[in-house]
């Protein structure tokens, strides 16, 4: 069965925060002023939105910003077709069971949506859990198990950031360079991260009213069996902490054996795309993510074209793919046939999702 998606929503909580205003939401930690401004001016980011207030008391959770993204996909979808599937996928929950689908379905019926019984899957990890929701609900409906389904992301990153709860490992002085200490990515982190979440309605027909993108192959691939684990969330203190060496080593290297895996799978090639759309953490990988997509295009002084919202919108983590399509369809105008690569790598412990998607107008 084919598979198209024919709603996008992306919901980002409260005002735009400029740089000079972060300490306002997720507060202010002892020496991280003195590094505020050069981790901003690698990671490229000059706006974000956080789920706090002035006070770091949230606005919303997880849930109910995956719940606001999700109502704006349903709010003008037919119910002569009901959605049966929900996967949700993120990478931190306040409570570590049920599952984020299960709550996320609960809220949605408080205010009015999926009132009924629904096939449900919940994803976890980092970058790329959110993707590989879309892609389990993807294929429940090329498989025919489901004409209907929505999958979203979400993140909210500033519960855990905010300097009411972190409590990084104070390494400096063991470090004559302080970016080698997990002191520094912890503040890393902090200037990097944001709230927001985003959702797809999924059919198995094209809408007859709006534009449409059809799935033309989806691929997920690990590389753990050969790579160290990068990045992690500890369960017990929710510190969320990244290796960048691991991270330089390992991540242009596996990302493009993924791709040269998954064009060659599906007999496929990066010049046939009219745009990429590549979740990056921070414009600090940007041209590692260039040389990636350079290599794999035919004419590398000229290569496939890429759009990002990051500077913008910030990083959703997870969520920044349903973000980022979002926006790009609102902002652009398609044409019929227009071929799109959704590009997703995650540093966890290396993981890759790749869904190329081809414009369809009514």
């Amino acid at each position: 069965m084919p598979c198209y998606i024919t709603r996008t929503a992306s919901y980002l909580p409260g005002p735009a925060v400029e740089n000079d205003e972060i300490e306002r939401f997720i507060g202010s930690l002892d020496g991280e002023a003195a590094t505020k401004a050069k981790i901003l001016s690698m990671n490229g980011i000059v706006r974000r939105h956080y789920a706090q207030n002035h006070f770091q008391q949230k606005t919303h959770d997880v849930y109910g910003l995956g719940s606001r993204a999700a109502q704006q996909c349903l709010s003008e979808h037919k119910e002569t077709d009901p959605v049966t599937y929900l996967a949700a996928g993120t990478t931190y929950t306040p409570l570590a069971a049920p599952g984020f689908a299960s709550i996320l379905h609960h809220r949605l019926q408080a205010d009015g949506y999926l009132n009924y019984p629904v096939e449900i899957s919940s994803h976890a990890g980092i970058c790329s859990s959110a993707a590989n929701a879309m892609v389990a609900a993807i294929r429940s409906i090329t498989a025919g198990h489901h004409r209907t389904a929505l999958c979203v992301g979400a993140e909210h990153a500033s519960e855990i950031l905010k300097s009411s709860v972190i409590q990084p490992i104070d390494d400096r002085s063991q470090h004559e360079n302080l970016r080698n200490s997990r002191w520094f990515m912890s503040i890393f982190l902090r200037f990097m991260l944001s709230d927001g979440a985003g959702a797809f309605l999924l059919q198995d027909c094209p809408d007859s009213e709006r534009l449409s993108l059809r799935v033309n192959w989806t691929h997920s691939m690990s590389f753990a069996h050969e790579a160290p684990l990068c990045m992690k969330l500890e369960g017990r203190t929710a510190l969320l902490s990244q290796d960048l060496s691991v991270l330089s080593t390992y991540l242009v290297p596996l990302a493009g054996k993924f791709l040269d895996i998954a064009l060659e799978t599906h007999h496929d090639s990066l010049d046939s795309y009219s745009i990429i759309l590549p979740h990056m953490s921070s414009y600090f990988f940007r041209r590692k993510m260039e040389r990636v997509i350079a290599f794999h295009s035919s004419d590398r002084e000229n290569p496939v074209p890429y759009w990002t919202n990051l500077a913008t919108a910030g990083n959703t983590g997870s969520a920044s793919i349903y973000v980022m399509l979002d926006q790009f369809l609102r902002q652009h105008e398609l044409l019929d046939g227009d071929r799109i690569l959704l590009f997703i790598p995650e540093s966890g412990q290396f993981n890759f999702v790749l869904v190329s998607l081809t414009v369809v107008m009514p």
